[in-house]
């Protein structure tokens, strides 16, 4: 490892450098974020997920521009241009942006209008020209007169051309562009001439221009959304003459006719090289800064759905709604498993609704049902108030279950494969059940930026998208942890140290032996080494256990300490579990050791007190305003309940019972100023909003939290 690297990355992330080589240290071994951040708290100084993310982040993009600068110094070396100055150059630099600067002078490239006059012969006139030491250029170019460039004019042209590239190819000019760029650049939009009619939905932005470093992350990401699909033309600039100018300053020196040749090629060089780069450069950098917001947003909202509160194993009917087709219905046990399925007819237009009432009582009463799972998609809300007005032979919750998503996973192999002699109707309903009872679990099974939490998703870098989606759903996983006995094979492939062949073999070797007696059981599964075990025993839970702490937060490394604490007060583990007070006794300084320090003592105490138990919160039943069912309901000034089901950086989209969301903007979220909606609401919050405006022509509703 470069020494440097873990100084620049504790400056940037304003940790210190032991903190920032640990942790490193501890990636480069084959530790994972959630362990570390859960088990290795003092090689880390407690750092957060978020934070070992940072640093592994960092530590990616800093190896990766060493390897860049291997391949810069190797090409320059092989064109024999390499100096001491210029190696200490390369070294030094630590930004893409200035290595890519050092580098642009030597950068192979394609045969350009400085090359061929070059090639003319007009390079040492250029510079001649350039030092601005002889007044008189075209005296000077008539000395370069050939067949060639039989002109004056012709060969000062021609030192134009080269001197415009250097002027482009010059660190100190590009970043003088560059700083205008950053305190003036304006971003445009234009609408295409013509499309007016069809990129209607871009209405908002056919003729807007504000500065670009204002611009929020949707608008800008809307604006180039409309670009790709050829509806804006989208410009990045500053003001020229204020750029001109400043390049003016550096680069001519005189007031005579050489200076003018000068100006004239800073003035070509401007427009037709740099201002081009620099403005492909911002905008690049800008949909970056972009793209990381949209990401940050969505994997918040992301975070919020899956650690959303489970009912947990329950006997769930589930209804998957609809009119024409019918409504689905099928009934799942406490693990979730399908023990019946059929179809019932209660809307339009079969309107069988007395018979749908009857099948669905004795439902309930033939498979001992304790809770109803609602879709909240077409007919969700007629059926939810169907299951409603039944009257049951027990009691019975009802619960709206969103849909989003659940389409993709009953199209998909994972659905195939759990019920390949179902169709997608089953399988959909099958998952919104799945859902009420374990949320996290069941949504795993499906690709993040499908499940409906985000904004822009398909217009971000895919890349960085999934990378951040599946280190969130790692981190939520590894969060509430894992009953090894009970998870799919889906749900273990986020738990860390595992990935999706030891998941399989986990899978396998349940269904072939059984369930897991203890986590040392664990073992015997191909391919579960010494590393994997370490890395994933903490997060794997196996409940009834003969040793409680399998059922536990507490590593398998420190079941020593735990014995030897229950034996300093005469009594067994399961002891120490149940009684506060004998825990109350334990001096925690007194387990210390080399590799388990006080930060490490305090989890396992913590986790003594709650063996096991889910962080989540408890589920709460939620029921609309059965006044309200359609937009056409509204009223200005209604006050109505809500549920928040997406988080934008402008505000929250709310579900008041009908099939549009209303958007609650931040500046309605509450009477003091947030900067982000996420100080306010958090996702499927149950909230009062006030209807401010509906304009049902374009189907949008405008709520307020601030009643």
């Amino acid at each position: 490892m470069n020494h440097i690297i873990p100084a620049l990355i504790a400056e940037k992330l304003q940790i210190t450098e032991r903190q920032a080589v640990n942790t490193i240290t501890l990636l480069t071994d084959g530790a994972t974020v959630p362990f570390i951040s859960r088990y290795r708290k003092e090689r880390t100084e407690g750092l957060d997920e978020v934070k070992i993310s940072d640093i592994s982040d960092e530590y990616k993009r800093l190896t990766e521009l060493e390897k860049r600068k291997a391949v810069i110094v190797a090409t320059i070396e092989e064109q024999g241009k390499m100096t001491g100055e210029l190696r200490s150059k390369i070294d030094g630099t630590w930004t893409s942006v200035e290595l890519e600067d050092i580098y642009l002078p030597y950068k192979p490239k394609r045969r350009t209008r400085a090359q061929v006059a070059r090639e003319k012969g007009l390079e040492p006139l250029a510079k001649i020209v350039m030092s601005q030491r002889q007044p008189d250029p075209e005296a000077a170019a008539a000395r370069f007169l050939t067949d060639d460039v039989p002109t004056v004019e012709e060969a000062l042209a021609g030192a134009r051309d080269i001197m415009a590239e250097w002027i482009n190819e010059n660190a100190t000019a590009r970043q003088i562009v560059r700083s205008v760029f950053e305190r003036e650049a304006v971003i445009t939009s234009r609408v295409v001439k013509g499309k007016e009619a069809e990129g209607d939905k871009y209405r908002d932005y056919f003729e807007i221009s504000e500065p670009l470093r204002r611009i929020s992350s949707h608008r800008l990401l809307a604006m180039r959304r409309g670009e790709a699909e050829g509806f804006l033309r989208v410009g990045i600039s500053p003001d020229e003459e204020h750029a001109l100018d400043r390049l003016y300053r550096f680069f001519v020196k005189a007031d005579h006719d050489a200076a003018a040749q000068v100006g004239m090629a800073v003035t070509d060089s401007y427009k037709r090289l740099l201002r081009p780069s620099i403005e492909t450069e911002f905008a690049a950098s800008s949909k970056e800064k972009a793209d990381k917001e949209a990401i940050r947003i969505f994997e918040e909202n992301l975070r919020q759905l899956l650690l959303s509160p489970p009912l947990g194993q329950k006997r769930i009917l589930s209804i998957d709604p609809g009119f024409r087709t019918g409504c689905k219905v099928v009934c799942l046990d406490e693990q979730g498993n399908l023990l019946h399925n059929e179809t019932v007819y209660p809307h339009p237009p079969q309107n069988e609704r007395t018979a749908a009432m009857r099948k669905l009582a004795h439902l309930v009463e033939q498979f001992n049902i304790q809770a109803i799972a609602v879709g909240n998609g077409t007919a969700g809300r007629e059926t939810e108030q169907l299951a409603q007005s039944i009257r049951y032979d027990r009691k019975v919750q009802i619960f709206s279950v969103s849909e989003s998503g659940a389409s993709i996973y009953s199209a998909s192999g994972i659905a195939r494969e759990e019920f390949p002699a179902y169709d997608v109707t089953v399988r959909g309903a099958v998952s919104l059940g799945r859902r009420l009872m374990d949320p996290l679990a069941e949504l795993v099974k499906i690709d993040p930026k499908s499940i409906g939490v985000g904004q822009y998703q398909h217009d971000v870098n895919q890349t960085a998208l999934k990378n951040a989606l599946d280190q969130t759903v790692e981190m939520c996983v590894n969060r509430v942890g894992v009953n090894v006995n009970t998870a799919s094979k889906y749900l273990l492939t986020y738990v860390s140290g595992i990935g999706d062949v030891l998941a399989q073999n986990i899978v396998n070797y349940r269904a072939e032996h059984g369930l897991f007696p203890s986590r040392k059981a664990l073992m015997k599964i191909p391919k579960m080494g010494a590393k994997s075990f370490e890395q994933s025993a903490g997060f794997l839970r196996i409940r009834d256990a003969e040793n409680p702490l399998d059922n536990s937060a507490v590593h398998p490394e420190s079941y020593g300490i735990v014995e030897r604490m229950a034996g300093d007060l005469n009594c067994s583990v399961k002891d120490l579990l149940s009684d506060e007070l004998l825990r109350k006794k334990l001096v925690l300084a007194h387990y210390v050791t080399e590799t388990a320090g006080l930060p490490t003592l305090q989890d396992i105490l913590a986790e003594l007190g709650k063996p096991g138990r889910d962080p989540r919160e408890t589920i709460k039943v939620f029921e609309f305003d059965p006044s309200v069912k359609t937009i056409n309901d509204l009223r200005e000034g209604m006050i109505l309940p809500g549920i928040i089901t997406n988080i934008t950086k402008f505000g929250a989209f709310v579900d008041v019972g009908i099939k549009e969301n209303g958007l609650v903007h931040i500046s309605q979220m509450t009477g003091r100023f947030i900067h982000d909606p996420t100080e306010a609401v958090a996702l499927h919050q149950h909230v009062t909003v006030k209807v401010l405006e509906t304009d049902k022509a374009r189907k949008r509703v405008s709520l307020s939290m601030i009643i």
